[in-house]
């Protein structure tokens, strides 16, 4: 039997935390019966930055139960940066790890299929929703606008997938060697490569508190998406620009001949057109090149994606882990 790890990001989540605990608890007493985990494996909450004493719960959590362990940032960093956080704490305590949120939306009943997946090689297991028939119309077009975005612009992603997998020591260690600073872990995990599965699921409602992704943070994660696996708005727009450039060549050489015939009636509103139509695209070019001069700056810099103030955990990492299939491969990645 193989040590799971589930890893969970909380910010300001004591709503569901209890009853979050209880329900996966009981799920990996039922999987350890069925021999499909042992029981060194363990839930690890990694308390981003919260308000509202969440750390204070996953600390009274830990006491009554050394199964459930905790990591604390010293910081609120964001979902993607948390979640890393707590898969790289993983990474040496555990034989495969699972990534899902505290609001148990993802349904835990598929955890054994997941590790059957495992347990027959498969070094990534992506969870992925069958349907969106609890979503409202506008939740649901702009999921589906946010994949299909995705997609023209190159990103490689799992449609229908989130942050719902299961990833192998192995997978875990080779996700340790991207080094991003803009983290969107749903285009790096594909460009991991190794075997991969998927497993389908109906995702339910929440029982508690709110979602922590507004549209606002979504359009700013699909930005984040765009900007750090693709060139192609960049490409896009010197092609518009180009296009732009030839309308106006045509453009002049109309209002030439128009002088030079005498029709001048109503030029000037069409000149006035033209010149804000190319500061808009100006600007507009200049705050895409931005976008990108931004985050290339940003990685330059090489800071910390998180740091870890406190860890909680009865398991102490095991440097010289080395499962049998990283083995078979030659060695940890």
């Amino acid at each position: 039997m193989d040590t799971l790890y589930i890893v969970v990001p909380c910010y300001n989540e004591t709503e569901v935390l209890r009853e979050t605990t209880r329900r996966l608890l009981d799920k990996m007493d039922r999987m350890q019966q069925a021999g499909l985990i042992d029981e060194a494996s363990r839930i690890l909450y990694v308390d981003d930055g919260s308000k509202d004493g969440t750390w204070e719960l996953i600390c009274r959590l830990h006491e009554e139960n050394p199964r459930v362990s905790g990591v604390k940032l010293s910081r609120n960093r964001g979902h993607q940066n948390a979640l890393l956080a707590g898969l790289m704490t993983a990474r040496d305590r555990c034989d495969c790890a699972v990534s899902m949120d505290a609001d148990l939306q993802d349904d835990i009943e598929v955890l054994d299929e997941f590790v059957s997946k495992y347990d027959d090689g498969c070094d990534i297991v992506y969870g992925v929703r069958s349907s969106r028939g609890n979503d409202t119309a506008f939740k649901k077009g702009t999921a589906e606008g946010f994949y299909k975005l995705m997609e023209k612009f190159g990103v490689e992603t799992v449609y229908n997938h989130a942050d719902y997998r299961l990833m192998s020591d192995r997978a875990l260690n080779a996700l340790s060697e991207f080094g991003e600073v803009n983290l969107f872990l749903r285009g790096i995990v594909p460009q991991i490569g190794y075997k991969t599965d998927t497993v389908s699921y109906v995702r339910g409602d929440r029982f508690a508190g709110e979602s922590k992704y507004p549209l606002r943070k979504m359009l700013s994660f699909a930005m984040d998406g765009i900007t750090s696996f693709s060139s192609k708005p960049i490409e896009m727009l010197t092609g518009f620009g180009i296009a732009v450039s030839a309308a106006a060549v045509i453009g002049l050489i109309w209002a030439l001949i128009a002088a030079l015939t005498g029709a001048v009636s109503g030029l000037g509103i069409w000149i006035l057109l033209s010149v804000w139509l190319a500061c808009g695209l100006v600007l507009t070019g200049i705050g895409i090149v931005g976008l990108y001069v931004g985050r290339t700056y940003m990685e330059t810099k090489h800071r910390p994606r998180f740091l870890i103030e406190t860890v909680l955990d009865s398991a102490a990492p095991d440097d010289s882990r080395t499962s049998a299939r990283s083995a078979s491969a030659g060695g940890t990645v």
